[in-house]
């Protein structure tokens, strides 16, 4: 196919709905094998440069002229409401939205919770509470079960309530108000559970000021007192930015790998075998369903030339994450599902300086996962189509919302 001249504007208009449950838009393809960089429309109004090929997105996400902080004027927003646009302005950003020396600075302290050792002991309980789930599904005497309700959802909730600290006796209500959040309720339940959420993660942060404990909150707070800068309001805000970057995420990729290894059992049954390769396997489903699509978005700060276009300062930049990992160049016949890839250099968490904190907790709960729920029921099996399964198709978080399964 002839390569069309990089940086024209396409027909294209973003976000795109996913159509197919198991690969991107068409347009994704078509568009990159015309040119890994083009001009799109935002549904919401105005233009954006549009990053397809895993290269060119590489490069925009490890380059420091592009900001992630969304009240930058020509930032890609989704949304142009004037209450969002309101919001934005008048808040200090979250990490994710922070450049240079102040994102370094806030996200250095943190960086320690999530290393090899730091997680390793976190590993015993993270198979606990996996086990626990899995011994209600057997004990029950109804079939099918809700996969996502009964495995998916549960357990990043109750691993966040690990790491920041949350007393047992409040689990089933930290769990109640993150389900909330990420089902098919109406806004004003989603509302309110943020509300109450935030409320309860504020008074918690308050009571571990006075009585600290072995968590990510007692160790951050110790460390802001010894500085002389302890800030309350951030803590709260680091909570939220942990439990919604890695709770719905997490709960998609369980229920979406697990469809995806029922409905290829050869590739399930290289893992059963082998349990050695489960972390390849692992590697490939974030690469395959990339479930985190447009979040990568940045904005210009000054002149910069990215596989030979020209972006000017204040233009906004979508690297398509979703795109780039099914880029053929780098990732040979994307569209086959291959759990002895090895396909760690997706991105799927990101790139560069703002690539996901808890990549390593996320890929150790989806292990532990994967290899007790198939080592444990064995017979497991859809309970419907996998084509009727009530997929969320956005082009933001994609995911299913419901997942029965029997055996």
């Amino acid at each position: 196919m002839t390569k069309s001249v990089a940086g024209v504007l396409t027909g294209l208009k973003l976000p795109v709905e996913r159509g197919c449950p198991f690969a991107p838009p068409t347009a994704y393809e078509r568009l990159r094998e015309q040119a890994p960089i083009n001009k799109v429309r935002l549904t919401s109004g105005g233009e954006a440069w549009w990053v397809a090929g895993h290269e060119e997105g590489r490069a925009v996400l490890a380059d420091g002229r592009f900001s992630s902080d969304k009240r930058k004027d020509g930032f890609p927003l989704f949304t142009l409401d004037a209450a969002t646009l309101q919001q934005l302005r008048s808040q200090p950003p979250l990490m994710l939205g922070m450049d240079g020396a102040e994102h370094s600075s806030a996200r250095r302290p943190v960086i320690g919770e999530f290393t090899v050792k730091r997680l390793a002991a976190l590993r015993p309980r993270i198979q606990d509470i996996v086990d626990h789930f899995i011994d209600d599904m057997l004990a029950t005497d109804q079939q099918p079960v809700d996969l996502v309700q009964a495995l998916s959802l549960p357990v990043p909730s109750l691993v966040i309530c690990e790491l920041l600290g949350v007393p047992y006796t409040d689990h089933d209500f930290f769990q109640s108000r993150t389900t909330m959040m990420v089902r098919r309720t109406s806004l004003e339940d989603r509302q309110r559970a943020f509300a109450e959420l935030r409320a309860y993660i504020d008074d918690l942060v308050t009571r571990k000021e006075s009585e600290p404990g072995d968590d990510l909150f007692s160790r951050q707070i110790a460390r802001q007192r010894q500085k002389g800068t302890l800030d309350h309001a951030g803590l709260v805000s680091l909570a939220f930015l942990l439990l919604t970057a890695g709770h719905e995420t997490t709960a998609n990729m369980i229920s979406l790998g697990v469809v995806a290894l029922l409905t290829h059992p050869q590739q399930l049954a290289l893992i059963t075998a082998d349990p050695d390769k489960t972390p390849m396997a692992v590697e490939e489903l974030l690469r395959y369903f990339t479930i985190a699509d447009g979040v990568t978005s940045r904005v210009a700060t000054e002149d910069v030339e990215i596989g030979g276009v020209s972006i000017k300062a204040g233009e906004g930049v979508i690297v398509s994450t979703l795109s780039a990992n099914w880029d053929p160049a780098v990732f040979k016949d994307p569209a086959e599902l291959d759990v002895e890839r090895g396909a760690r250099h997706h991105l799927a968490f990101g790139f560069g300086p703002h690539q996901c904190l808890g990549q390593n907790l996320a890929r150790m709960e989806l292990q532990i996962v994967f290899d007790t729920l198939f080592r444990r029921i064995p017979t497991l099996r859809l309970a419907a189509p996998a084509e009727d399964l009530p997929f969320k198709t956005d082009a933001v978080i994609y995911g299913v919302h419901e997942l029965p399964v029997t055996w």
